[in-house]
């Protein structure tokens, strides 16, 4: 049986009071913590949420499956790696063992979107898959684990800010003075992105389009909040908060190349309706490498000099021509007799006149 781990959470100006054990039950002598059930929850809402989507976005479910083998546990391995880091002089310095302790605490989420980013960014390159329509899938589904994630930090008593006593929903943290609830802060921030970004994702218009407004629209939020929190990490001994930077600079970037596309850019209807990449075979693409435009024609081949001879050529004369010149004067002839009917037949009035004129000479 576990020993209680208790976290008393009040919100005192709304009456609420919640004491919280963050185990949520032992199995075969080993602790479940409600930290870790909330996450996987996140999770699995987010896998299921991107797989009914994947139709939306043309994506094959298979290679959705395939990322998600990489992505994830990539993902972990950052969000540890990007605490570590920030954290390393402050803390890990003098205790490096503790550094694979991950059941410990100590995950950041930043560190979490740039391992999957770059790990989808590779897949993607291999599978030849437009990045663009991947990331946008997956961030819809990021922004779920992250909205249900962070009332795994309500159940630890973590993730809080600065003392004030402002506001209806201010919360105390183990008897603590009343401070701003930050998880639930930035939770409501993720559901607005995603119901926004949900309902506009039928209407997008570029690939990479609903990536580039999560990244500003949570970049935006996150310094913002990140400024009330203090458990902050902060840049190597400076008083700059990291995640903060980090949450302006890419919400700055983000929009920027949005308003590019937007103003310079025609939509991406084709690389909307088909995200994957032509695949050619190795035959393939070294006969387009190697395709040389042979003429059809011997003669046409050769620039032409004017010293030619085009014997029965009807592609630069129109007709056959005369074998000898005998062939040609009895040509000229046929012609002109057909000439000369077509006349007669078109002036019937002046050949009578003339035949009149004959006959009163002869008299």
């Amino acid at each position: 049986m576990s020993n209680a781990i208790l976290t008393q959470i009040t919100f005192p100006r709304l009456n609420w009071s919640f004491e919280i054990d963050r185990v949520a039950f032992s199995l075969f002598g080993l602790d479940v913590y409600w930290y870790g059930i909330i996450i996987a929850l996140g999770f699995l809402l987010a896998v299921v949420y991107c797989f009914r989507r994947c139709k939306l976005y043309n994506i094959n479910p298979d290679d959705l499956t395939n990322l998600l083998l990489f992505a994830v546990p990539l993902s972990i391995v950052g969000a540890r790696a990007y605490y570590v880091i920030f954290m390393y002089d402050t803390y890990y310095y003098g205790n490096p063992q503790l550094i694979y302790r991950i059941w410990d605490g100590g995950l950041a989420i930043y560190g979490a979107i740039i391992a999957g980013v770059l790990t989808t960014v590779v897949y993607c390159y291999v599978r030849r898959i437009r990045i663009g329509t991947m990331l946008d899938l997956c961030v819809m589904g990021l922004l779920i684990g992250q909205c249900i994630g962070r009332w795994g930090n309500f159940v630890n008593g973590e993730a809080y800010g600065s003392v004030t006593y402002s506001y209806p929903w201010i919360m105390q943290v183990n008897g603590g003075p009343s401070v701003h609830p930050c998880f639930l802060y930035e939770s409501l921030w993720n559901l607005a992105g995603f119901l926004i970004l949900h309902f506009y994702s039928k209407k997008r218009r570029y690939c990479g389009e609903i990536f580039l407004i999560y990244v500003a629209w949570y970049g935006f939020g996150r310094g913002l909040i990140e400024g009330l929190r203090v458990d902050s990490l902060y840049l190597f001994g400076t008083g700059l908060r990291v995640s903060q930077a980090f949450g302006f600079l890419t919400c700055i970037v983000a929009l920027g190349v949005l308003v590019y596309l937007y103003l310079f850019r025609e939509p991406d209807e084709e690389h909307l309706k088909n995200p994957y990449y032509v695949r050619l075979t190795k035959k393939q693409r070294m006969a387009a490498e190697n395709v040389v435009e042979e003429p059809e024609d011997e003669d046409m081949a050769a620039p032409m000099t004017g010293d030619e001879d085009y014997e029965d050529d009807d592609s630069f004369y129109g007709r056959s021509q005369p074998a000898n010149a005998d062939a040609a004067e009895a040509d000229n002839t046929e012609a002109s007799a057909n000439l000369d009917a077509q006349e007669k037949a078109e002036n019937p009035v002046s050949d009578s006149n003339e035949t009149d004129d004959v006959k009163k000479e002869n008299e």
